[in-house]
């Protein structure tokens, strides 16, 4: 798979996240894929059937985020991709942000075998979320 066509597949990804569409997810990956939320993750989510009900069993709501990837680098079978994903308010106000790096590795077929996200919140973001914890401790809420 080469860089355009890495590309097509991130596209097609947000695709499938924004559709919810179970075939557009399930067309992403192997039948024994590997997904990973983040590299903490030691097993993932195992198998295309997993990855599809995974994605269907907790969908954010429609209009209220959106994304853009782009690969980064390849060697050989592994392409790493970096990007950011934003939540909006009803108001379309950017509510919070992440800065994403994949790692991905591919068949021959142009299916993900191996996905493993790499996340990270928006210092702002992170501020803001961190001080309202602080603010409802302080208020005896939590």
């Amino acid at each position: 798979m080469d860089r355009q066509q890495f590309k097509g597949w991130l596209d097609r990804y947000v695709e499938a996240w924004t559709t919810y569409d179970a075939d557009k997810i399930g067309a992403l990956f192997s039948e024994d894929a590997v997904y990973r939320y983040s590299p903490q993750e030691t097993d993932g989510l195992r198998g295309r059937a997993a990855i599809v009900a995974d994605w269907l069993a907790n969908p954010d709501t429609a209009g209220t985020y959106d994304a853009q990837y782009e690969p980064l680098a390849i060697d050989g079978d592994v392409h790493v991709a970096h990007g950011s994903t934003q939540y909006f308010d009803a108001d379309h106000n950017l509510r919070d942000e992440y800065y994403n790096v994949y790692v991905c590795r591919f068949d021959r077929a142009g299916q993900c075998t191996d996905f493993t996200e790499y996340w990270m919140q928006n210092n702002d973001f992170r501020k803001r979320a961190r001080d309202e914890l602080v603010r409802r401790a302080k208020a005896g809420e939590i």
